[in-house]
């Protein structure tokens, strides 16, 4: 461990030197620039209240400006210049959602000189990022439909590259996917330091990889009316999808039951053949010289040339060309798609033509599998063509990280930390007449060099192997053992409890990005058996659900009858619109009666919806807004509607009392609290520093649940973020008088655990991803610290050697200042001494 005391003495004799050492050693601004410290959720906040404690908050500081290039830009650059276009010699396609409920269907196509995505669901980016698929090394995304379930996770994507530095990115997909954008920036405010170019699905695309014919499918519904019959399909096709301009028809106005997929047809361009030294030598040509650079580029690129007075053709040096792979990614979301898919001329040539594609991937139900119409069109492929299916069927886990964690925390206690779950599609199996391979996460299929399946990648998940590797940590068996004879007590002691309500479940406990481990923010609570209420909905809180309950999921999701939404960032807001259409698919699965959640949320997130609703898919319908601001103390609520929906809120729910408040983070930012008619009462604080109107709301609550983004010693940079340290967020609970605290909204550097406070009492906890817990519960948690800390031993002192070598450089910056102000100041008297001198 490196100690501060240890570095003075070395420090000191550096600063004998002040002025070459402060020249070398310049003074930072209040933060070093970059995006991250620009801002944690990428918008500029707003001015805080005047009753706010913290001192008041300098202006945000300015968005770092990307000079300099991106390596592999400068790469690709330099190789275009010089004109090296050689097609790909690697390239493979690999699975990055399976289609499994909650991991919605996507492929990553990489090549040695191109990235490409096909769909961005939600968690797209979580596991690009657990899995090292660098999403700033992407060049396009294909969309198959403008539909949630492949654009979900496009807006944080498109955020999360244009931080990064990226200069242009390309989209393709159906009609409206301007007006997609268009709606994002409602809440992630204007991408002017990122060009979005968006391709229309009508055009053909080249670059130095493939060339991709787009090829427009419409719906053609059934003519017996009747509705779609795939589970998985139901949800979207109960209501309007897009609504494009389809040829010949007048303008396709919004609300006609038309609807639009785009199949993409990807041909590699060929690979050129290898340049023969020995026969150029025979032939005489200049091998070994800079003339010969000309010509192997000439003879490569398939054109004859003169020298020496002989016509020399490719043939005779070089190698032939390896043809160029064509694959074919398509949507066929329900049955109302067959027959255009069946039908379409492009379509059918590929099944005609000499060059047939070496794959087909269906992203399609099993009740379009079924269909005798649909595997007859599969079979008229070649058999060498092979088949890739992407449905709910594939249930391989994809978040390996989670599931790792989750295996290792239920040996600390089994019911504050319950195993995962998967969702099994209830339909059965198509029985295809072709072969078939059902997608798994992370399969491939290699296009080059080698053509054919890979299967290495795809990560082993053994609950067995995560315990093993648990008991290898040090100290780690012997806290197990407290944990278990500490669990067995508390079972005993509970033994006649029945009340099991409210229930807790975290979902998701980090901010800003979705973490390995951690998903952004979401907390389900279960307030009832029949009734609960979900504090803030990010990305992924969906997937977080399924991956939970399983095939309960259904069953939680119809008894969601209020979500409250606390701010716009991202990372609180945008999985709402896959759970209001998941709610709706739950309720008709069950055969219960629709009825829209309460979404209690900021007035201004009615324009992101309004926007999605007439561009995409209709969603208005799904929700009853009550602004926030009309449930603070002392509010007036203009409308009647608005009153009956605040009465009906309470009632259904059992609460006597929900309040809410602004809070110091952002524009429209607010925290709330709920007091049952029971008497138990909670109190969430969404992002905020530490504010007073909040400590007045959730006075005497039973449950506190407050973010602690930052570590203790981070207040200045918590201050310029709009967040609060752990230390702070304690205070909060202690001058609330909070009978518990549990923290939450950690920062990305706290991936699995964050830095424990010398503040930490037995009212204190820390919140885990998948983490169960109710009032009973509330004891127990402060005695699993030592069994966490032993578990993550290694990640705490690796954070303290950092907190150490902060504080080192810290200390080191000040001493520097100080000496360079201190020689500043005898420079200045020197000079008054010496003008002194020569007047005298």
């Amino acid at each position: 461990m490196i100690t501060v005391h240890e570095k003075l003495p070395y420090f000191a004799s550096l600063l004998v030197r002040g002025g070459a050492l402060s020249a070398r050693l310049p003074v930072p601004s209040r933060w070093p620039p970059g995006p991250r410290a620009a801002s944690l959720h990428r918008c500029s906040f707003s001015s805080y209240s005047r009753n706010m404690e913290a001192k008041p908050r300098p202006p945000p500081p300015k968005k770092a400006k990307h000079n300099k290039p991106l390596r592999w830009l400068k790469s690709r650059e330099i190789r275009i210049q010089r004109g090296d276009n050689n097609a790909p010699s690697v390239a493979y396609l690999q699975v990055l959602g399976a289609g499994s409920r909650g991991n919605a269907a996507s492929l990553f196509f990489f090549t040695d000189t191109n990235r490409y995505l096909f769909n961005c669901g939600e968690g797209t980016q979580r596991l690009m990022q657990e899995h090292k698929l660098k999403a700033s090394r992407l060049d396009s995304v294909f969309l198959t439909r403008l539909s949630w379930d492949n654009v979900g996770g496009l807006s944080g994507l498109i955020l999360t590259l244009r931080d990064t530095g990226v200069p242009t990115f390309v989209l393709s997909g159906p009609p409206h996917l301007e007006n997609y954008l268009s709606a994002i920036k409602t809440f992630s405010g204007p991408l002017e330091d990122i060009n979005l170019v968006v391709r229309p699905h009508t055009e053909t695309y080249t670059d130095n990889t493939m060339t991709v014919n787009q090829v427009p499918i419409f719906a053609q519904p059934r003519g017996d009316g009747s509705p779609s019959s795939s589970p998985a399909s139901s949800r979207r096709d109960a209501t309007n999808s897009c609504s494009p301009e389809r040829p010949g028809s007048p303008g396709g106005e919004k609300g006609s039951q038309e609807s639009l997929v785009v199949a993409y047809i990807c041909k590699l361009h060929p690979k050129k053949g290898h340049f023969l030294v020995p026969q150029a030598i025979e032939l005489g040509l200049p091998v070994g010289t800079p003339a010969i650079q000309p010509l192997i580029k000439a003879l490569k690129d398939g054109r004859s040339i003169q020298y020496g007075g002989k016509e020399i053709q490719p043939e005779q040096v070089c190698t032939p060309a390896e043809p160029g792979p064509v694959f074919i990614v398509l949507q066929c979301p329900s049955e109302d798609f067959v027959e255009a898919v069946c039908t379409n001329q492009q379509l059918r040539r590929c099944q005609t033509e000499d060059d047939p594609p070496v794959l087909v991937v269906h992203m399609a139900p099993e009740s379009v599998l079924n269909l005798d119409q649909y595997k007859d069109w599969m079979e008229r492929f070649p058999s060498s063509t092979e088949h890739l299916i992407i449905n709910e069927h594939n249930t391989t886990p994809h978040h390996v990280r989670s599931h790792k964690i989750q295996a290792q925390l239920n040996m600390i206690h089994p019911h504050i930390f319950p195993q995962l779950q998967s969702y099994t599609a209830k339909e059965p199996q198509a029985a295809l007449r072709v072969p078939t391979v059902r997608a798994e996460f992370l399969l491939k299929f290699q296009l080059r060099p080698v053509m054919g399946w890979q299967r290495d990648d795809i990560p082993s998940c053994s609950t067995d192997e995560f315990v093993k590797e648990a008991f290898e940590v040090p100290n780690f068996q012997e806290e197990v053992d407290k944990c278990k004879q500490m669990y067995s007590e508390e079972a005993a002691e509970t033994a006649g409890e029945s009340e099991n309500y409210p229930e807790v479940i975290f979902l998701g406990t980090g901010s800003a990005l979705p973490m390995m481990v951690r998903n952004v923010s979401g907390t389900l609570v279960n307030i009832s058996p029949s009734q609960s209420l979900l504090l803030d909905c990010g990305e992924g809180t969906f997937g977080q659900l399924c991956r939970h309950y399983g095939n309960g999921v259904d069953e939680v999701l119809s008894k969601i009858s209020t979500i409250f939404i606390s701010h716009l960032h991202a990372d609180h807001h945008t999985g709402l619109i896959m759970l209001l259409h998941q709610r709706k698919r739950a309720l008709l699965s069950l055969r219960r009666r629709f009825t829209p959640v309460d979404l209690v949320a900021p007035a201004s997130i009615l324009n992101w919806l309004k926007k999605y609703h007439q561009s995409c898919e209709q969603i208005l319908k799904h929700i009853s807004l009550i602004p926030n601001k009309f449930l603070c103390d002392g509010a007036t609520v203009p409308k009647t509607e608005t009153v009956a929906l605040i009465h009906a809120l309470l009632k259904k729910n059992d609460l006597s009392k929900f309040q809410t408040c602004p809070v110091h983070h952002c524009k429209h930012a607010f925290a709330c609290s709920f007091t049952h008619q029971s008497g138990w009462k909670i109190a969430f604080s969404g992002d905020t520093m530490p504010c007073d109107a909040f400590v007045h709301i959730g006075k005497n609550a039973t449950l506190l649940v407050h973010e602690a983004t930052l570590e203790d010693g981070l207040e200045e940079e918590a201050v310029v973020k709009g967040h609060s340290t752990t230390s702070q967020a304690i205070q909060v609970g202690m001058k609330m008088n909070a009978d518990f605290i549990m923290l939450n909204h950690f920062s990305q550097r706290y991936a699995k655990i964050p830095l424990i406070s010398p503040n930490f009492s037995q009212r204190v906890g820390i919140s885990f991803d998948h983490m169960r817990i109710r009032l009973r519960d509330l004891k127990v948690i402060p005695q699993l610290i030592p069994a966490l800390k032993t578990l993550f031993a290694e990640d705490i002192d690796e954070m303290e050697e950092k907190r150490e070598r902060r504080e080192l450089k810290s200390l080191q910056l000040e001493e520097v200042k100080t000496a360079t102000k201190r020689g500043q100041q005898e420079a200045a008297t020197h000079t008054v001494n010496l003008k002194r001198a020569k007047s005298s």
